[in-house]
């Protein structure tokens, strides 16, 4: 049997960091105001959450 492409941690962290940098640049160059900075920390929250949820989804 083999094993899940989500049990490589740099995969992992890979998919949470590119998501996090689109949604951060997006935030950046076509938002303001608060807007911007929900949109932020959904792009910092995402950085941290996806792994973790990638990481339960490989075991």
């Amino acid at each position: 049997m083999s094993d899940s492409p989500f049990a490589n941690p740099l995969l992992r962290y890979g998919i949470g960091l590119s998501g996090a940098v689109v949604i951060a640049f997006v935030a950046l160059f076509f938002l303001e105001g608060a807007t911007r900075w929900i949109a932020l920390g959904i792009a910092a929250l995402d950085a941290v959450v996806t792994p973790m949820v990638l990481k339960r989804a490989a075991t």
